[in-house]
């Protein structure tokens, strides 16, 4: 009997949704959003960022923009040359992978006011591997419960 579709969509969504559901949004700089006059560092020290998660950007647009740079150009304020920065004054960046991040304000003299954001990126935690139902493993049922299904997911 082939297995019904209502079963490979309960086992999809278990596979995946844990994953889904534990990415989070953050709003950079909550309330204050991303402006001059902030502490970044401070803002970011409670916070655990992970890949799946979004950084979310709010300023005013001609104001402020933002630009992913290296640690380099970090730590000297330094657009990158050639480089296209978000300025729609509400940009999302989704962690794709783990690191040190570094963002920063183009404007002139915002980077050196503390308009800057390092972060470290943890791997996805995946939720732990349940144990094994003592039912599988009873010498009783010799396997009956892997068996049936191998039967139901071939």
């Amino acid at each position: 009997m082939a297995p019904s579709p209502l079963i490979m969509l309960v086992v999809i969504a278990t596979i995946f949704l844990p994953s889904i559901a534990m990415a989070k949004e953050f709003v950079v700089g909550d309330d204050h959003g991303w402006t001059i006059g902030f502490n970044y560092a401070a803002w970011a020290a409670d916070k655990t960022f992970q890949v799946g998660d979004t950084l979310v950007f709010n300023y005013d647009a001609g104001k402020h923009n933002v630009f992913k740079v290296n640690g380099t150009l970090f730590q000297s304020c330094t657009v990158p040359p050639a480089s296209e920065g978000l300025h729609t004054g509400s940009d999302s960046i989704v962690l794709e992978t783990p690191g040190r991040k570094w963002y920063i304000c183009g404007f002139v003299g915002h980077c050196n006011a503390g308009q800057k954001l390092v972060i470290t990126v943890q791997p996805q935690n995946l939720p732990p591997t349940p144990a094994p139902s003592p039912l599988q493993h009873h010498p009783h049922f010799g396997g009956w419960v892997p068996k049936k299904l191998f039967r139901i997911f071939h």
